[in-house]
């Protein structure tokens, strides 16, 4: 890194353009006057010109002052920002905050980190509300919701927090039942169970290498509620189309077999969604990152 000693001049010359006045300047920055003017003739030696006219009466700020101003502006504002950063960092979170869920991604994944959360953070509070439900956050009485989206929500305040994939799992018992299930064309004419939407019948995608379809399969049962749909499942009524992180405790069981494992389905991003700008605090990035560290971990088992 080069000139990194000019970076406490750079902020002197800032803090003199705010002021337009040396005097000023050196009272904000608790240094004396005499030290403003060595570090702006530090600096105007450095730059190889005049960055400000001085008189007895007033301070001007040349041509070569007003563009170099800009870039020494900049490192006080990031300067400052990364106090507010640390103080914000250390600072022990206070207080209850509300937090909408999915079930199961709540129950596998949410808890936990919340766990780790409010044992770094003794003075918080945690109201979560596990449900698959929708939600309008900016009109609910939550704080932060987790939202499943295949694509960005319209909502300003988001942040993202992983991927997930879904698959197709039924009973080894229901397979043997029904045959072998080779590639996606032997899917048609099965008992679906599916996340209840618009219509009964679903269009299932599949990719491989270059291969990319889609399937239409019609659900024999729906639900809005992945425990519901893990449930019907597990008792062999049909083959369920789940996310990964839904089915994996019951598949690491052996309760549930994966379906065309080789096979590249519906992609999913897991979003958190704060009410208002400033409630994403520093602490609650550091509960994102564990909620990261936790999926990761776990898709990796």
């Amino acid at each position: 890194m080069e000139k990194v000693d000019n970076l406490i001049p750079m902020a002197i010359f800032a803090q003199v353009v705010e002021c337009l006045s040396f005097t000023d300047a050196a009272a904000a920055l608790g240094i004396s006057k005499s030290s403003v003017s060595r570090a702006i003739s530090q600096l105007e030696e450095t730059v190889g010109g005049r960055l400000l006219k001085r008189t007895t009466r007033r301070i001007e700020i040349t041509e070569l002052g007003i563009g170099y101003a800009r870039y020494c502006a900049s490192i006080v504002s990031e300067l400052r920002a990364s106090e507010t950063f640390i103080k914000e960092y250390y600072q022990q979170p206070a207080g209850t905050l509300t937090l909408l869920a999915p079930v199961t991604f709540g129950t596998q994944h949410v808890v936990p980190a919340l766990s780790q959360f409010l044992k770094n953070n003794i003075h918080a509070r945690i109201d979560l509300d596990l449900s698959d439900k929708e939600i309008d956050i900016k009109e609910s009485d939550y704080d932060l919701a987790i939202e499943v989206l295949q694509g960005t929500p319209a909502h300003e305040h988001a942040q993202f927090l992983c991927t997930i994939g879904w698959g197709l799992y039924a009973t080894p018992d229901y397979l043997q039942r029904i045959g072998p299930i080779n590639a996606p064309k032997d899917l048609p004419g099965r008992d679906y169970i599916l996340f209840r939407g618009v219509a009964r019948t679903v269009s299932l995608p599949f990719r491989r290498e270059k291969q990319k379809f889609a399937i239409n399969v019609e659900s024999r049962f729906r639900s809005n509620n992945s425990i519901a749909l893990i449930t019907m499942a597990l008792s062999g009524c049909g083959i369920a189309y789940l996310p990964t992180y839904a089915a994996r405790a019951s598949v690491g069981r052996g309760e549930l077999v994966r379906i065309l494992p080789g096979w590249t389905m519906d992609e999913y991003k897991i979003w958190l969604l704060a009410k208002e700008k400033n409630s994403v605090t520093s602490a609650i990035k550091r509960f994102c990152d564990e909620l990261r560290q936790h999926v990761a971990a776990a898709e990796h088992q």
